[in-house]
């Protein structure tokens, strides 16, 4: 039986950093896939495709609505959504191509196969074609990521009623979706084919998009969405998604082409929306389904997460988890950056990770980015803070490119002006907040940001100015 020092289960961003990691402090390290393709749900069917075909589709809006005010003439501009995914599988191909690499380069051995516990340093690895081996390990990170949540009586037949893995497939742009969800991902994807030409409507159960970012960036995101010509409908619980008209027993997805999503609100009033596909975003559930942790003795708590310490390790000695199935944020960044925790935590260094500086973002257009507490969430904590904004409409960048949509607000302690939350929408946003992590790592006053050097005309001026307005209202352009 091989024996390898550290074994990763799971090859997303958390499972590929974190060996990669372990192999740069000498351990000998091994990492098992199920599937054939390393990079998990966030290479394959996550992050990296959604955003080729968000910026496919950017490109065809623009061709449609903006190009003729720039001076560009074009006829006849189609889409060929056969072209979109078939380049989206380009995209992924390459980015999956370039984890091999660094496998290799790193001297990790690659396991493909399914991974589960036969005991705390024993672990199995079933392959496709039904063979199976194991090796030892004297340590084990679990890094199997999460999969699409749907809700209680819905059934997902991937042909009209989809979650996000099927809507990066489509060949066909959909006449009307309906979105069962108002979160990032829900979102994204309708973004894509709402730029596209289609009808989308999302149904949510709480009281608007994003609800857990900044409140003043959901209701800026979704009057920008609702000129894509998305329609909302808040404060409703779906109660059914069903083939319409209904279908005699037994007959499948294949035969219809509508289906109808019934809902209601909090005063029981009935809604129906009709569309030719539902995406079902209701989030993600972690993946801990059969990797044998109770043979390993390894605890989950009532969520489903497995349970961890502050330095990521299980009940367990010598077993960890990173990523989607442990709690907080379930974000592929965040995911790496506890790998790295990982690893160099078995060798005995003391890394740290601030949770509250790991930067959310919305890659809609405008994108939309966030780090550290909101506003609603100072107001709960009985924190006095100040609030300087600027919107994107006085930047002179954003006019050239006809971006002008959206603002930066900037929230700072009352008292000493420490920078405690940036929440951005705006053209490049999920660029621009890395300056904000890197200001409130340091423990920046908006003073300070106040104070540097921004290149003119970028972007990046907008969170000086409303560094600005935090700071005795001194914001030069508005």
């Amino acid at each position: 039986m091989e024996k390898f020092d550290v074994t990763i289960i799971g090859s997303g961003p958390g499972g590929y950093v974190a060996a990669i990691r372990c192999a740069q402090l000498g351990l000998k390290t091994a990492i098992i896939e199920r599937y054939n393709t390393l990079g998990g749900t966030c290479l394959n069917v996550g992050c990296i495709p959604s955003k080729a075909l968000l910026d496919s589709s950017e490109h065809y809006h623009n061709a449609t609505h903006t190009f003729t005010e720039h001076g560009i003439d074009i006829k006849d501009v189609k889409v060929n959504l056969k072209q979109m995914i078939k380049r989206k599988g380009d995209v992924v191909k390459q980015t999956c191509d370039g984890i091999n690499f660094l496998m290799k380069k790193n001297k990790i051995t690659v396991f493909t196969g399914h991974g589960s516990f036969v005991n705390k340093n024993t672990i199995e690895i079933a392959s496709a074609d039904g063979k199976k081996a194991q090796i030892e390990s004297s340590k084990t990170i679990i890094a199997t990521g999460s999969k699409p949540a749907s809700l209680a009586g819905i059934e997902i037949d991937k042909k009209r009623i989809i979650t996000s893995t099927e809507a990066l497939e489509l060949t066909e742009v959909p006449k009307h979706m309906v979105i069962i969800g108002g979160g990032v991902i829900g979102l994204e994807l309708g973004s894509v084919y709402a730029r596209l030409g289609a009808k989308i409507s999302v149904v949510e159960f709480t009281n608007g998009i994003i609800s857990t970012m900044d409140g003043a960036l959901g209701k800026e995101l979704q009057k920008s969405l609702k000129k894509l010509g998305f329609e909302f409908y808040f404060n409703h619980k779906v109660t059914g998604v069903n083939p319409s008209p209904a279908l005699p027993k037994g007959e499948g997805a294949k035969s219809y082409k509508e289906v109808t999503v019934t809902a209601e609100n909090v005063k029981g009033e009935k809604l129906e929306v009709k569309g030719d596909y539902c995406l079902v975003s209701v989030g993600r559930k972690p993946y801990t389904d059969n990797l044998g942790l109770d043979k390993a003795g390894v605890k989950l708590d009532s969520r489903g997460r497995i349970e961890t310490d502050e330095h990521l390790q299980t009940n367990i000695s010598g077993i960890y988890a990173i990523g989607d199935v442990v709690k907080g944020a379930m974000l592929a960044h965040k995911a790496e950056e506890e790998g790295v925790f990982v690893a160099e935590s078995i060798v005995g260094q003391k890394p740290h990770i601030n949770y509250n500086l790991i930067p959310g973002v919305v890659y809609t257009w405008p994108e939309v980015a966030a780090v550290g507490y909101t506003e609603e969430q100072l107001k709960e904590q009985g924190n006095k803070y100040k609030v300087g904004n600027f919107p994107f409409k006085a930047s002179g960048r954003a006019r050239a490119s006809m971006d002008t949509d959206g603002f930066v607000k900037v929230l700072a302690d009352e008292t000493t002006d420490e920078i405690l939350g940036v929440h951005m929408i705006g053209p490049r946003v999920a660029d621009m907040i890395a300056e904000a992590v890197v200001a409130m790592e340091y423990r920046a006053s908006a003073e300070d940001i106040s104070r540097m050097s921004h290149a003119h005309p970028t972007f990046t001026e907008s969170f000086k100015e409303a560094c600005l307005d935090a700071t005795g209202k001194r914001a030069l352009h508005i």
